[in-house]
C-alpha cells in the first residue's frame, strides 16, 4: 500500500475460524462482517462508475436541512475521511469547531472486572458534557506520551460506537462530529467499521508512522536502490497508503450500492458474530447479532492480551506474525493446512483405507472453525438399512464442484477435476475465465494412461472428457463465447460469491500466463478484475432477459443463478425464480 498506493490482491476466501471461535485473540473489527447487495439493489462498479461516487465528508454541527440559513453552512468539508496528523491538527485548532479530545483508556489497577464498561459510561458522559458546552468536534484518541501496562486502550470501534449511540439517545448527535485518532486502524475494513458506526474521519497515526519507518528502513532503501521497488519519498509513502485506503473504501461502499460516504456514515451495515447482548445494546444497537458472545469483561481480557505484548522485551525485537492471512506454524488455525494436505495426498496416492481413516480422524479432531461445526445430529430413530438407501452411483450424479477458474487453481487441477466428475456423472464448474475447446471432445488417443491432447495428466482412459458440465457466466464475461455456452449442460450466472460477496473476481497479473490470456481474450501479465455488478443486470427484468438469451444460445442447458446467503436472501431468491431461473444456488 505504501509502495504502490494499491490494496494487496489476495487469493479469495478465508479459512481461519470466526473470531468468536478462534483460540487466538482478535481485534474487535474481526467480529463484524460487511453486508452487501445483490440483484435487485446491485453493487456499484467503483472502477468504471467512479464519477458518481464521493468520499467527501462534512465536520461540525448539522442544522435542519429544511431550514435555509448561513449557520447550516458553518462546517469544514473534507475530501476524504482519511486524515494525516497535520490535517487533524488543523481541525483541533479550528475556533468554530471547539474540538474536544477525549482519551480512550481504561484502568485495570483495581481489577479487570467492570473496568471497561464503567470507563465507557464515563466516556459517554464526557462526550455529552462537551457537546452541551458547545463542542462541535469530539476527537476520541488513544494517543499518549507515556503508555502504561495498567491502562489499556479501549477498542476504538467500541469507543466510537458507544459515544455515537449515546449522543443519538440524548438528541445531540447532529450537534457534533466524531473523529477517531487511533493506532488501532490500518486496513480498509477497519476504516469502514469506524465510519459505519459513527466516525466522520479517522487519523491512523500509527499506520502513518509505520509508513515512515518502512521507507527509512535499510531493507526498503536497498530494494529501491537496486530497482526492485519503485522509488518513493516519505511523503509519497504516506500519500500512497491513504490512496489505497480511499480506493478500498469506495469498493466497500459499492458492495452495498452506495455512492456517497455520507450515506454510509453511521449506517451500521454490518452483521455481528460473537458479541454479547450487553455490548450490542450499549454500542451497536440496531445491528444484527444472532448468536451472542463476549461480555464486557471477556472483551477487556482479549484487549489486554494484545496490550501487554507491547511491554514485552521479545516484542521489542520483532513483531509477532499471528498467521491470520497465511498459515504460520504456531499461528492461527487454517482449515486448509499443510498437515491436512499431506494426509489427503497420502490417502489418494496409496489408495489405502487406513491412510484415509487417519485423514478422517484428523478432520474429526480439528478445532471448531465455523458455526456449523457446533451442530450435531440428534435422532432417536433407528438407522435405515443400507440396502434401502439410494445407491452411491446415483447419489454422486447430484455432486457439483465449486466454481474455480483454471487461472486460480492451475490447468492440471482444473482438468483432473473435470475428468473425475464426468466419470462419476456429476458436474464440474468451469469458474470464471472460459475453457479450452480441446476439452469439449472425448479422448480417443490415450495410450498407457497418457494422451497427447492433455499431456500433463496421467491415468486417462479413452472416452474421458475434460469439459466442465457447468459453464459460468460472470460479470467480466472473460472467455464467454457462443461456442463456450453451447458446450454446457448447465449455464451458471454468478451474481455473487461467498468468498467475496459484492466483489468481482480478481486474477493477479503474475497468474495470467499466455495460455490463460488466450482463453480470456486478454494479454499475459495483465491483472484481470471483474466488475462487482453485471453491467447488464440492474433489476429482476434484466436478469430475466439474460436467462432468456442463454436459453436461446443453448436450449438444452438449464440456467442457474448463483447467490450468497444473507439476511433477506429469500426475497431475492423469489425474484430470481420469477425471472425463470431453472436452479437457484
Amino acid at each position: 500500500m505504501a509502495a504502490q498506493g494499491k490494496e494487496p490482491t489476495f487469493c479469495m476466501g478465508d479459512d481461519i475460524p470466526l473470531a468468536i471461535l478462534s483460540q487466538k485473540a482478535h481485534m474487535l473489527y474481526d467480529y463484524f462482517k460487511q453486508r452487501f447487495a445483490q440483484v435487485t439493489n446491485p453493487a456499484i462498479d467503483p472502477l468504471r462508475e467512479g464519477l458518481v461516487m464521493s468520499l467527501e465528508v462534512n465536520i461540525g454541527k448539522r442544522g435542519n436541512i429544511l431550514e435555509v440559513g448561513p449557520e447550516n453552512a458553518s462546517q469544514v468539508t473534507l475530501s476524504s475521511p482519511v486524515l494525516n496528523e497535520g490535517e487533524l491538527e488543523s481541525l483541533l485548532k479550528d475556533p468554530q469547531l471547539k474540538a474536544q479530545v477525549l482519551p480512550t483508556f481504561f484502568d485495570i489497577r483495581k481489577g479487570i472486572e467492570g473496568s471497561l464498561d464503567k470507563t465507557l459510561y464515563k466516556l459517554c458522559e464526557a462526550a455529552d458534557e462537551a457537546v452541551r458546552n458547545g463542542s462541535q468536534l469530539l476527537v476520541l484518541s488513544d494517543r499518549a506520551d507515556e503508555l502504561e501496562a495498567t491502562r489499556p486502550a479501549i477498542p476504538i470501534l467500541l469507543a466510537v460506537a458507544a459515544v455515537h449511540q449515546h449522543l443519538i439517545q440524548n438528541g445531540l448527535r447532529m450537534s457534533a462530529s466524531i473523529v477517531a485518532d487511533t493506532a488501532q486502524c490500518f486496513s480498509t475494513h477497519q476504516f469502514a467499521c469506524l465510519i459505519g458506526y459513527g466516525a466522520s474521519a479517522v487519523c491512523p497515526y500509527l499506520a502513518l508512522e509505520t509508513c515512515r519507518q518502512w521507507r527509512l528502513s535499510s531493507k526498503t532503501v536497498n530494494l529501491m536502490r537496486n530497482g526492485k521497488m519503485p522509488t518513493v519519498t516519505i511523503e509519497q509513502a504516506q500519500t500512497n497508503f491513504c490512496k489505497a485506503i480511499k480506493a478500498g473504501l469506495l469498493k466497500i461502499l459499492s458492495k452495498m450500492g452506495i455512492s456517497l460516504l455520507s450515506s454510509y456514515c453511521g449506517a451500521q451495515i454490518f452483521e455481528i458474530y460473537g458479541l454479547g447482548k450487553e455490548i450490542v445494546d450499549l454500542a451497536f444497537s440496531g445491528s444484527v447479532s444472532k448468536i451472542g458472545g463476549l461480555t464486557f469483561d471477556e472483551l477487556a481480557r482479549e484487549t489486554l492480551s494484545f496490550w501487554v505484548k507491547a511491554f514485552s522485551e521479545d516484542t521489542a525485537k520483532r513483531l509477532e506474525n499471528f498467521g491470520f492471512i497465511q498459515f504460520r506454524s504456531g499461528g492461527e488455525y487454517h482449515a486448509n493446512n499443510p498437515e491436512m494436505s499431506k494426509l489427503l495426498h497420502k490417502a489418494v496416492r496409496e489408495k489405502s483405507e487406513s491412510a484415509f481413516s487417519i485423514y478422517q480422524q484428523h478432520l474429526a479432531s480439528r478445532p471448531v472453525n465455523v458455526l456449523r461445526d457446533l451442530l450435531e445430529f440428534k435422532s432417536n430413530r433407528a438407522p435405515i438399512p443400507v440396502g434401502k438407501v439410494e445407491p452411491a452411483l446415483s447419489i454422486v450424479q447430484r455432486f457439483c464442484t465449486g466454481g474455480m477458474s483454471l487461472g486460480a487453481i492451475s490447468r492440471e487441477t482444473h482438468e483432473a477435476i473435470a475428468v473425475a466428475m464426468n466419470r462419476l456423472g456429476g458436474k464440474s464448474n468451469s469458474g470464471e475465465g472460459g475453457e479450452d475447446p480441446i476439452r469439449w471432445r472425448p479422448l480417443t488417443d490415450v495410450v498407457d494412461g497418457y494422451s497427447p491432447t492433455l499431456p500433463h495428466l496421467k491415468g486417462l482412459q479413452n472416452g474421458d472428457t475434460a469439459t466442465s458440465a457447468i459453464k459460468q457466466v460472470a460479470s467480466g464475461r472473460f472467455g464467454v463465447t457462443p461456442t463456450f455456452l453451447a458446450n454446457a449442460d448447465q449455464l451458471e450466472i454468478k451474481i455473487a460469491q461467498g468468498a467475496k460477496p459484492g466483489e468481482g473476481g480478481q486474477l493477479p497479473g503474475k497468474k495470467v500466463s499466455a495460455y490463460i490470456a488466450k482463453l480470456r481474450n486478454s494479454k499475459p501479465g495483465v491483472p484481470l478484475i471483474s466488475p462487482p455488478p453485471h453491467h447488464d443486470i440492474y433489476s429482476i427484468e434484466d436478469l430475466a432477459q439474460l436467462i432468456f438469451d442463454l436459453h436461446q444460445v443453448n436450449p438444452k442447458a438449464k440456467v442457474s443463478v448463483k447467490l450468497v446467503a444473507e439476511a433477506g436472501i429469500g426475497t431475492v431468491a423469489s425474484g430470481v425464480a420469477k425471472a425463470n431461473a431453472d436452479i437457484i444456488q
